[in-house]
């Protein structure tokens, strides 16, 4: 199985070309393996060649050849040559005798027309290459069809062409001339513009001929020195006066040695598929599958593999800087170098910036010519202008952007920024920035996230004729995808075959019908990853569960048939001797699931004969014989013993064998007169076989039931007739089976015969496999027999296994495996799997066994990389890698390292375990000694292949010279607090490990309460509880022999300061006090940050602060209460805290009262009394008599008025029918279902102390006609 994510290599070292013979010569075809003993096909229009008179094969080695004798016209077509999962296709041409006569080449054309000559050199990927435009792989005869097509010009199009860097190769096409007047005129591209014949020369040439007998038109594309960038889409347009018509075609380019080399312009190629979704440039090109040129700009490192000097560019190159500076003369080569296919877009592009790189004024700092952005993210493009209040213009596509909520504007100094949030590829544009008539210009790059698999396909087993449907599910919906069988893409052009499908993120690929050829890997491929299934089509077979049996019955009884197949819709024939039987009255054929029964009433004579059971659609065939058993009667006196007639009675038993589920019918002939009872026993065990000499009559041997078996017992029948007895047991069962006796008797005597019934069955299942030998794509598979063979012997048995989250098992072995093992294989690497394993006898398969216990085929990983010395000493050696490339599903357990001596092979592990770290401290080498050291490593699947160093070490320190790196906090003055900690680490470097010396104001340390620690790499001097004598500069020195570097550190060890001194009132004056104290005695080793001033209330004692961070020694305290003593007190502060105590005033200072008198003030009265007035007076209405009806004004006035309401002239106080409101101002008068008798005229009147106010209006009441 390949392995997910890498290019499938050709199978073939030289591949068949095609080739051209005269009718009645002999054709060979020559083609080489990559190893010996690969089996290889040769196939015409899809059959298989076997070795005739008309075809040899011969196959020596690596070499096979196929020689075609006789050859006639009828042998001109599409030849194939299959090796492993490689298909290469050629052709055979058959021409007459005589070659026909060649019209000249037009004057335009250089060189002379030619053919496909024996003497050309090899063309592997000639127009016979595998597949071509318009047809899917393996269908020849679907091609041919479609090259006869009426509606288009051509008779045979350029097929797809693989060649081999350095060699050539030649394209064909040709064009029917029988009803064109003038010849057709024919243009070859490359990509989608760039035209070929202005590039005719050394590496290419152009050739076209007529013959003149077909009245066929040939062109040729000969490209000789096929470099790797010539690979690419190719496409031949043809054209005349009033048709055109034109072809795609491939030219597959494969490196000279080794495995192909990663491609440069599939590494930045956008993911295309055909019928995917399309996006067109803002420059109105089509750039679906186009290179993408942001990832162009610079080439990635991981490309720098080993090719051609010829064709790898230098290292980091800059396209754009290359062809901005290159003569327009050299921008083709550039093109095809770097494989660049969008070159117009690109220079359109190019011609952009280079108008950009002319100076502006406007701008201080223009835009970048090019920004990538990932689809989603946000981009930011940032301009700088000359003048701060210059308004700038962003324009797309030359179109002006508006601001919105994915379009920011924004404005900082001269720094004028596009903010894009949630780039799409509608955004992947040309930006320009625009200050007046000034721009600059850049082009912005979106780059799709990679479409991940989340659910990736099953393996499948099918039938022939079977349909097939691959399902998987990507991580974003519509996102193009690629199938492909066996590394080959599936395009969409065979859609006779096969058939894409999506649904939202779900991926489908269906077959119809599938065939034997369509087995293979089948992958789905996105531009994150892939997923690998297996498709198994096996022939349709049909298994038989249950054969018919021999039958022999008596006169007019009854012979059933039956018979079990393994498809339930299989149809079959009943024949008797070799003649189809014709179901009547008495001979009945039913057909129920998958039993197929013949069933014949009152047997004759006439029925005894061969019946057979033929299955529709499979060459298979049942047959048994009828035996028909006529029982002679004897003329006997009346008085007979009782006698039982069976072909062989004896004292051995018979043997009858029933298949379980069956019926058992046991018919036994008997006679006597009188009539004689029959007694049926069946024996509780067997004992041992009787010998054939003992007496009929001694059963000493045989224990049995004491209980009779009749017909009143379930299943179990017994009937008795005059001349046979019938013994019945419905659905025989494994207890059904031993030793029955059959007993007659009647007054002249009795008779017994003893008849063994053995039941078989299918086995019972194994119990659960073994797994064991995990690789990295096999396992190997161990199982004990069945506790119950059935009856029968084991005859193989059947491996299936599954994927551990499917439901779907998967046969592995189409023939019966004989042994109690077996080793799966073609399995993907990190794919839980499980097994299980059916026995098969004579009678069936078993259910299953168990299934195993999941398991994981995993691999080792690769060895690590970058593996190098770290450090050296006298003794030992510090080693340092990373990590493997290709870890594998079986993570990483750790490394092993390992050493030698230099000219050894006796490698001395220096560890005992593995280790989980990447480096590593080997201690107690011998010093001189030069040594090699290896890194493996180990997962479950074992160790990697080592990393080793690249030259032999020697275990010696090198000196190296003491130096100090003092940290830059350590260079100022290091403060602590008394009682705290002092924690001080001095890394230093020197070699062998430097001497350490700490001084103290030029003295050595004294004490125990100050320790020095010393390691190989720093110094620490710790203080546990530090105290004001620990200040001081201290000295560290490091010291190799008479090198010495030194440092000097500044400790301080800071505390509280002591309380102000001499606190006192200086002056008192009204609400003030002016307070005056001297600095604290002990700052606290530190500077002072100030003092904090308090009061307090002689009453109540209680402190409020007055001034914080106050610098002076005096002060004025102010806003104090007349006629209350009060106490003052100070603290000092620094940066440790305030001081514990406070220096407080001796007595109180009291605040004398000065008198004063209230003088209330005086307001003039205002005189708000105002005469009533209407602001909003009443309306003339109109109503509808017997509906409520409002009269509303509003009225201002002070005092508030009296309000009285009249109807022409009289008072509407006291009458109910009105109500009447005031409410802030509002007059409002309710007139309840009115009548036309309350029509007329309405007043309203205020009055108050200052006079008098009215208004008035007339109602109208309607009566509704």
């Amino acid at each position: 199985m390949p392995e997910p994510g890498k290019k499938a290599v050709s199978a073939f070292s030289k591949k068949p070309k095609s080739a051209e013979a005269a009718v009645g010569s002999s054709a060979l075809f020559e083609a080489e393996t990559e190893r010996a003993g690969l089996k290889l096909r040769w196939q015409r229009a899809g059959s298989d060649i076997s070795a005739s008179d008309k075809y040899v094969l011969t196959s020596e080695g690596t070499r096979h050849t196929l020689t075609v004798q006789d050859v006639q016209p009828d042998d001109q077509g599409l030849y194939a040559a299959i090796a492993g999962t490689s298909k290469v296709k050629f052709e055979l041409k058959v021409k007459e005798a005589e070659k026909p006569d060649l019209v000249p080449a037009p004057k335009d054309t250089p060189g002379p027309s030619e053919g496909l000559l024996p003497s050309e050199p090899p063309v592997p990927g000639d127009a016979s290459g595998p597949g071509s435009e318009g047809c899917p792989p393996n269908s020849e005869a679907t091609c041919e069809a479609a090259s006869g097509d009426p509606i288009g010009l051509f008779v045979s199009r350029p097929q797809d062409g693989e060649v081999t860097v350095g060699d050539s190769i030649t394209f064909s096409a040709q064009v029917a001339g029988a009803s064109l007047l003038k010849p057709p005129v024919v243009k070859w591209f490359k990509g989608k513009w760039m035209d070929l014949s202005g590039k005719v020369g050394k590496n290419l040439q152009l050739h076209d001929s007529y013959d003149r007998a077909s009245k066929v038109y040939l062109f040729e594309l000969h490209i000789s020195e096929v470099q790797a960038a010539y690979a690419g889409g190719y496409r031949c347009e043809v054209s005349t006066k009033d048709k055109f018509d034109s072809c795609n075609f491939n030219l597959t380019v494969h490196e000279a040695i080794g495995p192909a080399d990663l491609d440069l312009r599939s590494a930045f190629r956008r993911p295309s598929l055909p019928g995917g979704n399309r996006r067109t440039s803002g420059d109105g090109h089509d750039d679906a599958g186009s290179l993408d040129f942001s990832s162009l700009l610079k080439k990635s490192s991981f490309l720098r593999t080993s090719r051609d000097p010829k064709l790898e560019a230098p290292a980091e190159e800059d396209v754009w800087e290359i062809l901005r500076t290159a003569p327009p003369s050299e921008y083709e080569r550039i093109a095809f170098q770097h494989g660049v296919t969008d070159l117009r877009g690109m220079l359109k592009r190019l011609k952009g910036m280079k108008k950009d790189e002319k100076k502006s004024a406007a701008f201080l700092k223009k835009l970048e010519p090019a920004y990538q952005v990932n689809k989603g993210q946000k981009i930011r493009l940032v301009v700088e202008v000359a003048d701060p209040d210059a308004e700038v213009k962003w324009l797309k596509n030359g179109q002006p952007i508006q601001m919105s909520g994915r379009y920011i504007f924004e404005s900082a100094g001269n720094k004028r920024m596009l903010t894009i949030s949630q780039c799409s590829l509608a955004d992947d544009a040309a930006y320009q920035c625009m200050v007046g008539g000034d721009k600059c210009s850049t082009e912005l790059f979106v780059k799709e996230p990679p479409v991940l698999i989340t659910r990736g396909l099953e393996d499948q087993m099918v039938t022939v004729g079977q349909r097939v449907e691959f399902e998987c599910e990507v991580s974003e919906e519509g996102a193009p995808v690629k199938w492909l069988k066996d590394g080959v893409e599936l395009t969409r052009e065979e859609t006779f075959k096969y058939r894409f499908k999506k649904d939202g993120r779900k991926h489908h690929l269906i077959i119809n019908e599938a065939t034997l050829e369509d087995s293979g890997h089948y992958a789905i491929r996105t531009s994150g990853g892939q997923a690998l299934a297996e498709l198994i089509v096996q022939e349709k077979t049909l298994e038989v569960y249950q054969n018919i049996a021999d039958l022999t019955v008596g006169a007019r009884d009854q012979a059933v048939f039956k018979c079990e197949v393994s498809d339930e819709n299989v149809k079959g024939v009943w024949l008797k001797n070799g003649r189809e039987l014709v179901p009547d009255s008495r001979i009945k054929v039913s057909h129920i699931g998958r039993v197929h029964k013949l069933t014949i009433d009152d047997v004759t004579p006439a029925d005894e004969a061969d019946y057979s059971f033929v299955p529709e659609g499979f060459a298979c065939n049942l047959s048994a014989k009828l035996h028909f058993m006529e029982v002679k009667i004897d003329f006997v006196p009346r008085q007979e013993p009782p006698k039982i007639h069976l072909d062989c009675p004896g004292r051995t038993p018979d043997t009858i064998v029933v298949v379980a589920g069956n019926k058992l019918r046991l018919d036994v002939p008997i006679s006597g007169d009188p009539a004689p009872t029959v007694i049926w026993q069946k024996a509780s065990q067997e004992s041992k076989t009787p010998d054939p000499a003992t007496e009929v009559g001694d059963s000493s041997e045989w224990v049995f039931e004491k209980k009779l078996l009749c017909e009143t017992e379930g299943r179990v029948r017994v009937e008795t007739h005059k001349d046979r007895s019938i013994f019945t047991v419905e659905g025989a069962e494994k207890e059904d089976e031993g030793v029955y006796t059959v007993t007659v008797k009647n007054p002249v005597g009795e008779d017994q015969v003893n008849i063994t019934v053995k039941v078989i069955d299918v086995p019972d299942p194994p119990a659960a496999p073994k797994i064991s030998n995990v690789g990295e794509d096999s396992c190997t598979v161990q199982w004990q027999p069945p506790a119950y063979d059935g009856g029968q012997p084991i005859l193989g048995y059947i491996l299936e296994r599954k994927k551990k989250k499917s439901y779907r098992w998967m046969r592995l072995n189409f023939d019966l495996l004989r042994e109690l093992s077996h080793e799966a294989r073609r399995m993907i690497e990190g794919v839980v799997y499980e097994m299980r394993v059916y026995a098969v006898n004579a009678i069936g398969m078993s259910r299953p066994s168990p299934a195993s216990q999941p398991f994981m085929p995993i691999g080792p990983p690769s060895e690590p990389t970058h593996l190098g010395v770290e450090d050296i000493s006298d003794s030992s050696v510090t080693l340092k890698w990373r990590p493997p490339e290709r870890v594998g599903a079986g993570g990483l357990d750790g490394y092993s390292v390992e050493y030698c001596r230099e000219g050894s092979s006796e490698w001395v592990s220096a560890l005992q375990s593995l280790t989980e770290r990447t480096s590593l401290l080997v201690k107690e080498l011998p010093t001189g000694a030069r040594l090699l050291f290896r890194v493996r490593a180990h997962n479950l699947a074992g160790p990697s292949a080592p990393a080793i160093t690249k030259e032999a070490i020697t275990v010696q320190e090198i000196l190296e010279r003491p130096r100090l790196r003092l940290p830059r906090h350590l260079r100022q003055t290091v403060q602590r607090r008394v009682g705290e900690p002092v924690n001080i680490l001095i890394p230093f470097q020197g070699k062998p490990r430097p001497q350490v010396t700490w001084t103290k104001e030029g003295q050595p340390l004294a004490g125990n309460d100050v320790s020095i620690r010393n390691s190989p790499t720093d110094t620490i001097l710790f203080i546990r509880t530090a105290h004001r004598a620990h200040s001081g500069t201290y000295q560290v020195a490091v010291q190799i022999e008479n090198m010495e570097d030194t440092a000097t550190l500044v400790l301080q060890i800071v505390d509280r300061p002591s309380p102000p001194q001499e606190v006192r009132v200086t002056e008192t004056w009204g609400f003030n006090v002016a307070l005056e104290w001297k600095p604290p005695q002990d700052d606290g080793n530190t500077e002072l940050w100030g003092y904090t001033v308090q009061k307090a209330d002689k009453k109540t004692m209680e402190w409020f602060t007055v001034l914080e961070h106050y610098r002076r020694t005096h002060c004025v305290v102010s806003e104090l209460i007349m006629g209350n003593n009060y106490y003052f007190r100070v603290f000092s502060h620094n940066m440790v805290g305030a001081s514990e105590k406070a220096a407080t005033t001796k007595e109180p200072v009291f605040i004398p009262k000065i008198g004063l008198t209230y003088q209330p003030p005086t307001y003039k009265a205002l005189d708000f009394s105002e005469a009533p007035s209407f602001t909003q007076p009443l309306v003339n209405r109109s109503v509808i008599a017997g509906y409520n009806a409002v009269l509303c004004c509003s009225v201002r006035g002070s005092p508030k008025p009296k309000i009285s309401w009249f109807k022409n002239g009289l008072d509407l106080g006291e009458d109910a029918r009105f109500r009447m409101f005031s409410k802030q101002g509002v007059l409002t008068l309710e007139i309840r279902k009115p009548c036309p008798f309350d029509g007329g005229a309405y007043v309203c009147r205020a009055t108050n102390a200052q006079g008098e106010a009215q208004c008035e209006c007339r109602l109208e009441v309607r009566v509704p006609q």
